[in-house]
């Protein structure tokens, strides 16, 4: 069965909140909860970091809970693992996508393999956070999309919110984990605002699913993340076509929720997986392929894809060229119905 976004409550919402207010909420109430929770980062603790995420939680909670370390991320992962090792609950904050480079041996290495190198006796709860995407006017190194890394990484669970309710509930729930999380954060979208009740956890969906945003029957759009609004304006100005798209909101990357999509697209007949990272090798092969896979029976045509180009970022006046948008989106559309 299909995992549709469940409608709003009639109690009353909070007031309305961004979702960089709701990911500083899921940290404190974290560390509020469990003391062996630890917040960890370049400029975290005293400026609150750059995006203001953890802002308050050193005066809240001390610096040795809320800790500003050096300009090292292979250091500051590292030191993370150790901490895991000896019952820590470590939250890292890579302070842009790509400066989590330089960790990449920490987390290939160690964080993902601890589990199976010790046959399961020696779990790692550490939780990368990764601000990650464009749309901000950022350069190169400040806006790259990189989750593929992660995906091909096995031992990492890989989140991305698009929602205020998701960026406080899967926060929450990957600072739980036993496991590492890779949580992506899109930067375009912190200061996002939706109506939001962080007292009512039972509506946030658990790691590993999928949620339709927005229901359809000629096609279906995959997306995560910083796309998921574009597909949803997408969907809207498709209706002048005759077109009614549905939009699924894939939420983890891994685990993959193969059951919601294939239900899908089985429907829709037609598929187009949007995200900002490259084409090649990038996350909709892999999506794209498990679609295949599974309705190819019930496909009308190839299942397309709509990313970023496959060369470094560009500068900033040239990244609405290289961001998919509604035109990029639409257009794959009419492919779709041109091969029918």
């Amino acid at each position: 069965m299909t995992t549709v976004a469940r409608p709003p409550r009639s109690k009353p919402a909070t007031k309305p909140a961004t979702m960089a207010q709701a990911l500083g909420r899921a940290l404190r109430d974290s560390m509020a909860e469990d003391q062996a929770v630890h917040v960890m980062g370049e400029d975290v603790g005293t400026l609150g970091g750059v995006f203001r995420i953890t802002d308050g939680l050193a005066k809240e909670f001390g610096e040795d809970r809320c800790t500003d370390t050096p300009l090292a991320e292979a250091g500051i992962l590292g030191a993370a693992v150790g901490m895991a090792m000896y019952g820590l609950r470590p939250v890292v904050e890579m302070q842009f996508d790509a400066f989590a480079f330089p960790a990449f041996e920490q987390l290939i290495s160690h964080v993902a393999r601890m589990r199976n190198r010790t046959r399961g006796a020696m779990p790692l709860p550490i939780t990368v956070r990764v601000p990650y995407g464009g749309g901000i006017g950022g350069v190169e190194h400040h806006s790259d999309s990189s989750e593929a890394y992660y995906m091909a990484t096995p031992g990492l669970t890989v989140v991305t919110p698009a929602t205020v309710a998701d960026a406080y509930g899967l926060l929450r729930q990957s600072i739980a984990s036993d496991d590492p999380v890779i949580f992506l954060e899109p930067k375009r979208l912190y200061w996002t605002r939706d109506s939001w009740n962080p007292e009512a956890p039972e509506d946030v969906l658990p790691i590993g699913t999928a949620v339709v945003r927005r229901p359809g029957t000629s096609a279906t759009l995959l997306t995560y993340g910083p796309s998921v609004p574009v597909c949803l304006e997408a969907a809207e100005a498709a209706r002048e076509e005759g077109w009614d798209l549905e939009v699924v909101d894939l939420r983890s990357l891994v685990p993959f929720d193969d059951a919601t999509v294939t239900e899908s697209v089985r429907r829709t007949g037609r598929a187009v997986v949007v995200h900002e990272s490259g084409g090649f090798g990038g996350p909709g092969g892999e999506i794209a392929a498990r679609v295949t896979e599974r309705c190819f029976h019930h496909l009308e045509a190839p299942v397309l894809r709509v990313a970023g180009f496959d060369i470094p970022y560009p500068p900033p006046m040239l990244e609405r060229h290289h961001l998919p948008g509604v035109d990029r989106v639409l257009d794959a559309v009419a492919r779709l119905q041109w091969d029918q």
